[in-house]
């Protein structure tokens, strides 16, 4: 039985085009991976965060795991990521015998503190892994100066940053590879789902194919590489394509319930809030509103 007797983190709104779209895979039979809505939702959100390839995977925690692999870590390998993330961040990495590097976080916005990342960097390491807190960007400009100098990977955790900004640029296009999640708590829902989000072909043609146990295109059943069976259905893409439509209207109301939840604490001297710089004309480091 359904409880109502508490306030729920988050209710995802599907009275757009999902019923619409959803009918339409049931009428026409296409329910798996194979259905036309994968392509589209693929090709939708990829160009909404400016990337050139969009992999949508069965979850959140899917698209991490692929993208590790898909950048060779493997044993021995260090990976720098924050101590105050979701376990999702950190399993990949175990299980392929990579070594999780943690940095402490900022206590003005519980993100990875970016001056600490430079004294965690040894002839091990082999990516920097940022997580997108709750919507607010992680600050992006010292990063990607510091993986540059060292010949690092960026993998992008935005499983919580659907159309956030960063200096005008959109939360998931920073990494060589980027990842996001589809869970009803977040911005855009497909129940369960996740997008994988890269500019590199080859990249990109690796996730493809581990989420996809690694058939092979001309000798299907010859497997040279272990992959996963990661794929979204066409039922979930359909619910996808639906939210996305309505992204921009769903990031406004957030931020306004945002508004409106920091207005009712902001007297009492017992809440801290998060560090938000607002955006300006130059800058949108932290648009959302959040307490």
């Amino acid at each position: 039985m359904q409880r109502t007797d508490f306030i729920a983190v988050n209710e995802p709104l599907l009275d757009g085009n999902e019923k619409k779209y959803l009918t339409e895979c049931i009428d026409t039979g296409w329910i798996s991976s194979e259905g036309p809505f994968v392509e589209k939702f693929e090709l939708a959100f990829s160009s909404r965060v400016s990337r050139k390839w969009g992999i949508a995977v069965c979850n959140g925690t899917a698209a991490l795991d692929a993208a590790i692999d898909a950048l060779g870590i493997g044993p021995g390998d260090e990976v720098i990521l924050p101590a105050f993330t979701i376990i999702s961040c950190i399993g990949q990495l175990i299980r392929c015998g990579a070594k999780p590097v943690l940095v402490d976080s900022d206590p003005r916005t519980w993100n990875m503190d970016v001056t600490q990342i430079e004294a965690k960097i040894t002839p091990r390491t082999k990516a920097i892994m940022v997580v997108h807190t709750y919507g607010l960007p992680v600050d992006m400009d010292p990063v990607l100066e510091i993986a540059k100098r060292h010949g690092l990977y960026i993998i992008e955790d935005a499983a919580e940053a659907h159309g956030q900004t960063y200096r005008g640029r959109a939360c998931g296009s920073f990494g060589d590879i980027s990842t996001f999640s589809f869970y009803p708590n977040k911005l855009v829902t497909t129940g369960e789902g996740g997008m994988i989000v890269t500019n590199d072909d080859t990249l990109a043609a690796t996730c493809y194919s581990l989420r996809n146990l690694c058939f092979k295109p001309q000798r299907r059943f010859v497997h040279e590489r272990l992959g996963w069976n990661l794929r979204m259905t066409n039922l979930q893409a359909a619910l996808g394509v639906a939210q996305l439509e309505r992204i921009d209207e769903f990031a406004t109301r957030k931020r306004a319930m945002g508004s409106a939840t920091a207005s009712c604490f902001r007297a009492s001297r017992a809440c801290r809030f998060l560090w938000l710089k607002r955006r300006t004309p130059t800058t949108s480091i932290g648009s959302m509103d959040c307490c």
